[in-house]
């Protein structure tokens, strides 16, 4: 019987499935791909704010941004957080190869600092969101809101529609927070 046990052993690792021995491999060659809170799959619970924006149309360069600035699992973590998300038109507003220079792994930093300066720590819905509300960001700086008639900015930016996240709120706006 002591035999046949190494043999049994040989046995079942020679028959482990091919999905099993790739999903090892591809876990091997880049371990991060499984790990943190966004690599969590759940298709029931309510979205996070970056499966929010990840499922927008209107926010493809947002997505990337928060991406090449490696806020991804930051932004999927328990939160609570208010995101104020540029549209993908209000990112085509700065100057022409803003958008392509900061997204270099050389300008990272710089790019994480214009990202935090669009999040504040706590879930804002829009009616708490008052005139000359002063918002701590991420960033460490501070951004104001105000009102203009029935319109609600933040800076010069204004607020186009608000949804609801597992760990936060998301308002879309329609111009990038630029720190001063």
């Amino acid at each position: 019987m002591r035999a046949t046990l190494p043999i049994l052993v040989i046995t079942l690792v020679a028959c482990q499935s091919s999905d099993q021995q790739a999903g090892t491999s591809a876990a091997a060659a880049n371990p991060s791909a499984l790990t943190g809170q966004s690599g969590v799959k759940d298709s029931e619970s309510q979205p996070d704010v970056v499966k929010i924006a990840a499922g927008s149309p209107d926010h493809t360069t947002l997505v990337a941004a928060v991406t090449a600035a490696k806020l991804v699992d930051a932004l999927s973590n328990a939160g609570p957080f208010t995101v104020f998300a540029p549209t993908n038109a209000a990112f085509d507003k700065l100057p022409k190869g803003t958008v392509d220079d900061l997204l270099k792994p050389e300008n990272e930093n710089k790019l994480r600092g214009i990202l935090q300066h669009h999040v504040t720590v706590s879930a804002f819905e829009m009616d708490q969101l008052t005139d000359g509300l002063v918002l701590g960001m991420a960033d460490g700086g501070q951004a104001t809101i105000s009102k203009r008639g029935t319109d609600t900015y933040i800076g010069d930016a204004k607020i186009l529609a608000s949804v609801r996240g597992s760990n936060g709120m998301v308002h879309v706006i329609d111009a990038v927070v630029v720190p001063k």
